[in-house]
């Protein structure tokens, strides 16, 4: 399946989903190229409130691509159901097509969402603000998105995207054209540095980026040690060769209750994580100007429900 079929196929795959009631948006990858951030993408990223995840699998169970059906993908992918979904996990979804595989990951919570992502959708697509947020991993490859979609969302009037911007040669620019209001600054005090020092605002917003990775990949870290008993136990699991979805997925929603922690952030301790996070950032960046960071508590609070 080509970049431009993969939109298409994903655009009515939503379409028919919305038809039949479900809550749902696409996000991630596919949303930058539909937002002319990105060129292409090999796979889809899907919200879905989890209150339509019976809809979703049935779905999934009846959708096939070049006469292939959908299968979760092998042992290390989480049940889709509301109770891991809300504790940050996602599930993984892929149809053996030729030449490539077509893959689906799909949430039901948008990682580092700052607000209900079901009420920030812009036609079949999350907008810039989740996708933004979404896109703040440890990934290298992710923070170039981040900058044209919140550049984009100044464009558009929002004042959200001075959230998104890290690329400290654009602000003074993006300064000249849109107002910078109180409100946002005190979201992301490093801001404050725009009228003055550039190379101050530039350190700033490095060490804000390398805070942001640190999180990530505290979290990355706690989800694989939670998924390890849950990984060994799907080995041992003997699924039929010809199960359907919905058999496979009554079999790993039962191996996930005995082996697969719901909510291991949670657990851990969002706090903690945040602590643990800042700590690793001073061992990497200047201490003082972790004195910038923002208050990220609200993008884990998902957590702590």
């Amino acid at each position: 399946m080509t970049g431009d079929e993969l939109h298409l196929f994903f655009e009515d795959f939503v379409s028919e989903l919305r038809n039949r009631g479900v809550v749902c948006a696409i996000t991630s990858g596919l949303a930058c190229v539909h937002y002319g951030v990105a060129e292409t993408t090999k796979d889809c990223d899907l919200l879905c409130h989890p209150s339509s995840f019976g809809t979703l699998l049935n779905f999934l169970d009846e959708t096939k691509i070049s006469g292939m059906s959908c299968h979760y993908r092998g042992n290390i992918s989480p049940p889709l159901d509301a109770r891991w979904h809300r504790g940050g996990w996602t599930s993984h979804f892929q149809w053996d097509n030729e030449p490539e595989l077509t893959k689906l990951d799909v949430f039901g919570y948008a990682l580092r969402q700052s607000s209900p992502w079901f009420e920030e959708v812009s036609g079949k697509y999350a907008n810039e603000n989740i996708v933004a947020e979404m896109k703040r991993t440890d990934r290298d490859k992710d923070w170039p998105f981040i900058d044209s979609l919140g550049t984009m969302m100044l464009h558009r009037g929002d004042p959200r995207g001075w959230l998104h911007v890290f690329e400290a040669e654009k602000i003074p620019e993006l300064l000249s054209e849109y107002k910078l209001p109180d409100e946002i600054v005190k979201l992301r005090p490093a801001l404050i540095l725009a009228k003055g020092d550039n190379s101050l605002l530039r350190a700033a917003l490095r060490t804000e980026r390398q805070f942001w990775q640190e999180l990530d990949r505290l979290r990355i870290r706690i989800c694989r040690v939670a998924l390890r008993p849950f990984v060994l136990a799907m080995g041992r699991v003997k699924i039929p060769s010809d199960a359907g979805i919905v058999q496979q997925h009554e079999l790993r929603l039962g191996c996930a209750e005995e082996f697969l922690e719901p909510n291991p952030i949670g657990n851990y301790g969002v706090e903690r994580l945040i602590a643990e996070a800042r700590a690793a950032t001073s061992l990497l960046m200047n201490p003082n100007l972790l004195q910038w960071l923002p208050d990220v508590l609200p993008h884990f609070k998902m957590y702590n429900a």
